[in-house]
């Protein structure tokens, strides 16, 4: 379908998400030293934040007397640092794309499921990186000859929950569109997307949205957007630029999708308003993610969500081993094959043209 200025006057703009605010800000003396940690320090000051610079480059003081404890102070805390020298040999991340990279690491959100849980080292702290010219551009030494190679900026945080404090996410898009051959994709559970409509993107960058059932966002993933506000940030940025949108390529992840009761009407419900969004032809993908957890991610997230609505009763899942040897529990094959039977079906009636890029 073709939007028009009735179909776009008939969406209802929903009610902004409220802006995540850390309680305490603290920079490093080498933050301090890059131009860029000079512009997100003087803008958290702006704000009246709290700001404590910090004598030496490491974070102290950050734990309490118990993990649910030294998670509240850390997901209260942003911390302005340098990447080290370490996150500049990049690492690949199928399916998602060719390569990683950070902007940042740690994450405002709180989703019971949190696929972070485990794999960061120390508390949860939002880590936001200071020497991002540094970052961006050694990103151009892992272009493949002769291909179009693509960058993920959001396995280690949502970049665009931060985005009102770092305006790196806004930088990073501005970098992508100048370049040739390389694609940036990231994906959020946030909505503030204003102040990316008008960037030169060139089509090189492709934001994805995350997007569960009503459950699931206003019960496992607490501090996000809710699901009408983000259908709605898809929407803006998948318009066209002539009818006041961003003119991006958009991805959808399904993620985490979960055998809930009723789990196929909850999903239809999920999908006949992502189908009343995007009424109008755009260049879509989906990404299919079920719920999957490790020992240690289990274990981390019952102490900082002791009330979670998750099922983790590891007698209906099955234990899957990686090529390390991680082992992660999954669906058993039958509600495995339920659910993307569900999905595949659903999604190929609805948007034809769109492809999935895959399921796990």
């Amino acid at each position: 379908m073709i939007a028009t200025a009735e179909s776009i006057n008939n969406i209802v703009e929903p009610r902004a998400a409220k802006l995540w605010m850390p309680k305490q800000v603290l920079v490093t003396p080498a933050a301090l030293e890059e131009p860029w940690g000079q512009q997100i320090y003087e803008r958290v000051k702006r704000l009246g934040l709290p700001v404590q610079e910090l004598k030496q480059n490491r974070l102290i003081n950050l734990r309490g007397e118990d993990e649910r404890e030294t998670y509240r102070i850390a997901k209260n805390t942003l911390a302005i640092v340098t990447a080290p020298a370490s996150a500049l040999k990049l690492q690949p991340i199928p399916p998602s794309a060719d390569y990683q990279f950070h902007l940042a690491e740690g994450c405002p959100a709180h989703c019971q499921y949190c696929y972070l849980a485990g794999s960061l080292q120390g508390p949860p702290v939002i880590r936001v990186f200071a020497n991002l010219p540094t970052i961006l551009n050694n990103l151009p030494h892992y272009k493949k000859p002769g291909q179009v190679t693509s960058f993920e900026a959001s396995c280690y945080t949502d970049p665009l929950g931060i985005e009102h404090l770092t305006r790196s996410l806004a930088e990073t898009i501005r970098f992508f569109g100048e370049q040739k051959d390389m694609h940036l994709r990231w994906v959020t559970k946030y909505s503030q997307v204003d102040g990316l409509l008008n960037l030169d993107h060139k089509h090189q960058v492709r934001p994805r949205f995350s997007l569960n059932t009503d459950f699931v966002s206003r019960r496992m993933e607490g501090g996000t957007a809710s699901l009408d506000d983000r259908l709605a940030a898809v929407r803006k940025m998948a318009l066209p630029r002539a009818l006041g949108g961003g003119g991006y390529k958009v991805g959808l992840v399904i993620a985490p999708i979960m055998p809930l009761p009723d789990w196929e009407e909850q999903y239809t419900h999920l999908l006949d308003k992502l189908e009343q969004t995007l009424d109008f032809s755009c260049d879509i993908t989906f990404e299919l993610i079920s719920h999957r957890f490790t020992p240690g991610s289990k274990a981390i997230l019952q102490e900082w969500y002791p009330n979670t609505s998750i099922d983790f009763d590891e007698t209906n899942r099955v234990l899957k081993f990686n090529k390390f040897g991680g082992k992660k529990f999954v669906y058993k094959p039958l509600t495995m094959a339920a659910l993307r039977s569900f999905f595949y079906s659903e999604l190929k009636q609805r948007f034809p043209q769109a492809p999935i890029l895959y399921w796990t």
